[in-house]
């Protein structure tokens, strides 16, 4: 299966080994230590939840998922099916993941990558498809995994103000018909890869 995209998997004790495998496997092109902070809407199909993760970012996914831990915590992933623009930087502090409701065809799409793309600090837009990696489903199943939207956030000073900046990025769409409910954000902590 060739996609690109972000594993998230739980940051426990355990999680050392995993680091050390991803932090050789050519199929990993980066690895953070990230806080996630999950919206008060997704947080019921999240129910062993954690705060900290392991978030990689993949060019390819063979080989990868079978490494992750057995936790009790689920882990999770986001194909990125379609990169709407995407800047150069070397500094991404943190990725704000947002959905949909109503199913966005390309119109709309276009729309909110246009809105977006006047924000400096979003230095990459994409669609996503979200699965959950466990081998065990949970009660509730995320109803709108594909209509995921990802950003990419070059950093500032805090985690808090790249927060607010995709807060008022996320009201801009949506003053153009087009609401946009947080997913989770993950503030990055750590290179690791």
């Amino acid at each position: 299966m060739l996609a690109q995209g972000y594993i998230c998997t739980p940051h426990e004790k355990e999680s050392g080994s995993l680091v050390e495998i991803w932090a050789n496997s050519q199929n990993i092109l980066n690895m953070h230590f990230v806080t996630a902070t999950f919206s008060y809407e997704s947080a019921p199909y999240f129910p062993n939840r954690a705060n900290h993760y392991i978030l990689a970012s993949y060019s390819n996914f063979d080989g990868i998922s079978d490494l992750i831990c057995k936790a009790d915590r689920l882990s999770f992933m986001f194909n990125l099916s379609e990169a709407l623009f995407e800047r150069e930087t070397t500094n991404i502090k943190y990725i704000s993941i947002y959905f949909t409701k109503s199913f966005c065809g390309d119109p709309e799409i276009g729309e909110v990558a246009n809105i977006i793309a006047k924000r400096e600090r979003v230095k990459k837009l994409s669609v996503a498809h979200f699965l959950y990696l466990t081998t065990e489903q949970p009660k509730f199943t995320f109803p709108y995994a594909r209509n995921v939207i990802v950003l990419e956030v070059e950093g500032e000073k805090t985690h808090q103000s790249d927060q607010k900046y995709c807060e008022r990025t996320r009201r801009d769409v949506a003053r153009k018909g087009i609401p946009l409910t947080n997913f989770v954000s993950l503030s990055i902590l750590d290179k690791l890869k």
